[in-house]
Formats: structure tokens, C-alpha cells, sequence
């Protein structure tokens, strides 16, 4: 279970990534989503493509990279928990994109980078 100064810098992560977002001309359908396989932190619409974004974002710069805590686990269950969403939504040929936001938070300033179809679908592979 995360603690709750994780927890807070996680939702505020999320609450720069959304607003960033929609700048960008992303459509938000949800936050939060939980499913059996684990959370997906934001489900969008980028034009007709469903993107599901994986938000990291940092406090301490000598930490590594945000994008780097998206490992090869983490990607699984977030294509599994996307699967989950696309069955229960009964969503059906429909584009489908994995991006990750990094967000550096340095005292009032944000860096943030987003990384558009940061993996694919056909390269994970399910043992």
C-alpha cells in the first residue's frame, strides 16, 4: 500500500497530466481506473485512438528519470488492465496507444514530457 506522501504526489502527477492533456487536445473518459490486474491512471481519447497513460512523476531530481519506472511489469499490467477495460466497455476496433507522462516536480516548476506510444501491445509477450 503506498504511503500518503506518495499517494499525494501521485494525484497531484496525475491532476498536471490531465490538465496537460487536455491542452494537448486529449478527451478524458477516466481516471483512476482500477481493474483486477491493476490501475490505469488516465484512459483518453486522442483523436480515434484510446490512449492509456501511465503518469510518473518526481519530487527529487537525483532520482532516475520518471519514464524509467515504466518497466516491462509495470507495461504488462497496464496492457492487461487495458484488455480488461476494452472487454468491459465492449470496445472494438478502435486504435490503441500506450503513453507515459514524466513529470519533474521542482519546487513551482514542472517538466513535463510525454512519451506517445512509449510500448505496443504486440510486443508484450504473456508466459
Amino acid at each position: 500500500m503506498k504511503n500518503v506522501s506518495t499517494r499525494i504526489k501521485g494525484e497531484k502527477g496525475e491532476e498536471i497530466a490531465a490538465s496537460f492533456l487536455k491542452k494537448e487536445g486529449y478527451k478524458i473518459v477516466e481516471q483512476n481506473y482500477r481493474t483486477p490486474f491493476g490501475e490505469i491512471d488516465i484512459i483518453a481519447y486522442d483523436g480515434t485512438v484510446i490512449a492509456f497513460i501511465e503518469v510518473k512523476a518526481r519530487k527529487n531530481p537525483t532520482f532516475a528519470v520518471p519514464q524509467l519506472a515504466v518497466n516491462r511489469k509495470k507495461q504488462q499490467h497496464i496492457v492487461k488492465s487495458a484488455m480488461s477495460y476494452l472487454s468491459s466497455k465492449r470496445i472494438k476496433d478502435k486504435g490503441v496507444r500506450f503513453d507515459v507522462i514524466a513529470i519533474s516536480i521542482f519546487d513551482d516548476a514542472n517538466n513535463i514530457e510525454l512519451f506517445k506510444n512509449a510500448f505496443e501491445l504486440d510486443s508484450m509477450r504473456f508466459v
